[in-house]
């Protein structure tokens, strides 16, 4: 398998992360339409970002990504978009994750960084999370 390399105006890379987060409390709210509807948002904002989703998982209390995005744009920069926005238009769709939760993510998050590990093992792994 090779390794594809994307490009800006002057950097060539490589950058695949691993990002894990939570619903305040860890509430089990990410079900069912609200589910789908972050799915949507995810991929939206993505997009905008220049941002690839290469794996998404949503259990009912945290989501895996796997997503590729430019080092200058940066991770935190898109988590950051990707959490604010979910939890700005979910709690506007969705009025009883208002009654529930404070406010709908919790302020931190797990990033890693892929290495040397095959793309292929982490993608499995975040797949097979619906199922363990």
């Amino acid at each position: 398998m090779s390794e594809t390399y994307k490009s800006n105006r002057n950097v060539y890379y490589s950058c695949h992360y691993h990002v894990v987060w939570c619903p305040k409390y860890r509430r089990n709210v990410l079900i069912g339409p609200i589910e789908t509807r972050l799915k949507e948002i995810i991929a939206q904002v993505c997009q905008e970002c220049q941002a690839e989703v290469e794996e998404l998982e949503i259990m009912p209390d945290h989501v895996h990504l796997l997503v590729s995005v430019d080092p200058q744009f940066g991770i935190h920069r898109l988590i950051k978009l990707i959490k604010g926005r979910s939890s700005r238009v979910l709690r506007q769709e969705f009025p009883a994750l208002k009654r529930r939760l404070p406010s709908l993510w919790t302020n931190s998050y797990f990033v890693g960084t892929t290495g040397g590990a095959l793309l292929s093992l982490i993608k499995q792994y975040i797949e097979q999370q619906k199922h363990v």
